[in-house]
């Protein structure tokens, strides 16, 4: 008789938890609502009877991520791998925590293994082109970012990394073009100023990598790497006082203005 209480009253208390559990459209709710802790407590009783339920896992790992627990978000993740092999947004998921902690080489693992699941998802294929700059494969990055330009060519940033991937592997005009895109949809970015000015002044063209140097100095009067190919600007452009700008960027701690000093400060 004993027994037989406690296994009621075991059986009461599940179906207590399960009668008090959220559903899953209130979970995500809270989720929405920025209510993380609340979510996870939520989905914690629900795990209780639904203990392979992807959903709750997905959303309760993306609660931990914007509360910046991000280990218990690794553990939700690799939990719904177990569960479904398949799931994308998960290898996605792990690949992007891995990403923000610099783990480049382990993150590219999961990205790529995430994209050739969810070839569409523009998300996955813009977090790839990413992954393949940071670990230096610049013709892989490249092709990952066109193919997520196509799906939105508004999203600016794609042209910026776009541009990264080409400076990287020796295609200056192509970089040029990629910053120059960028910048009419962000005009106010001083590093993508900066890299385009450095494009076009690898390629010759003077006056407009001067205008990104001014703009630059003048948001930003310190930035010495600007000063430096500003004077190299001015000096290949016949003014002398490019080379008093080589001077000061070098004593200021420019390695590159240093390494140029003996070309045009003779």
């Amino acid at each position: 008789m004993e027994r037989l209480l406690n296994i009621s009253t075991i059986i009461s208390c599940a179906l207590l938890l399960f009668s008090c559990s959220a559903n899953p459209d209130q979970i995500e709710k809270m989720y929405r609502d920025g209510k993380y802790e609340r979510a996870i407590q939520a989905i914690n009783r629900r795990l209780f009877i639904h203990v392979n339920e992807i959903k709750s896992l997905h959303i309760r790992a993306r609660c931990h991520e914007e509360l910046g627990e991000l280990d218990e978000a690794l553990d939700d993740y690799n939990r719904i791998i177990d569960i479904d092999p398949a799931y994308s947004q998960a290898y996605a998921a792990i690949g992007k925590i891995l990403f923000e902690k610099e783990f480049y080489r382990d993150a590219e693992l999961y990205i790529l293994k995430a994209a050739s699941m969810d070839p569409e998802n523009f998300e996955i294929i813009y977090l790839t082109g990413r992954s393949q700059l940071m670990v230096k494969n610049w013709e892989r990055a490249e092709l990952f970012l066109k193919q997520a330009e196509k799906m939105d060519p508004e999203f600016a940033p794609i042209y910026y990394y776009t541009g990264m991937a080409r400076a990287s592997r020796g295609d200056v005009y192509g970089a040029a073009a990629s910053f120059n895109t960028y910048l009419k949809k962000e005009p106010d970015n001083l590093a993508a100023r900066y890299n385009r000015g450095f494009a076009l002044l690898k390629i010759g063209y003077l006056p407009w990598a001067l205008e990104d140097f001014d703009f630059i100095l003048k948001n930003q009067p310190n930035h010495i790497e600007a000063l430096a190919r500003k004077g190299i600007c001015l000096a290949l452009m016949g003014n002398p006082e490019g080379c008093q700008m080589i001077r000061e960027a070098a004593k200021k701690g420019s390695d590159y203005a240093e390494s140029h000093l003996e070309e045009y400060c003779l």
